[in-house]
């Protein structure tokens, strides 16, 4: 499925339970937030060595907060009428030349550090 195909079951499921009227931009984005919470939750004091087996053994509560944030995250986009694509890939273009392969390779500094 495209983003546009994946936008437009999000919002039919919305629309049939008449939820817009709680999707605003500002609730919108301060679920996403709470999601990505929720994700973050399942690492929260968890070493390197640990995170795999903590992947292993909750992956599909992993998976269901990832779902979370991009449902919402597609569904904020689409409101505002920004499209997600579009604006994945001019933000890509930016970041590829803010961190060119021969600076960044290797590299954790950020784009104005190196």
């Amino acid at each position: 499925m495209t983003i546009e195909e994946i936008t437009a079951r999000i919002c039919a499921f919305r629309d049939a339970r008449n939820w817009m009227q709680f999707h605003n931009p500002k609730d919108l984005a301060v679920a996403i937030a709470a999601e990505a919470g929720e994700l973050m939750q399942h690492f929260v004091w968890k070493t390197p060595e640990q995170t795999p087996q903590v992947v292993i053994e909750k992956r599909a509560e992993i998976m269901d907060e990832i779902a979370d944030v991009a449902i919402l995250l597609f569904e904020l986009a689409h409101n505002l009428d920004m499209p997600l694509a579009a604006a994945m890939q001019a933000k890509i273009d930016r970041n590829e030349k803010r961190y060119p392969v021969e600076k960044a390779r290797g590299n954790n500094t950020k784009y104005n550090e190196l």
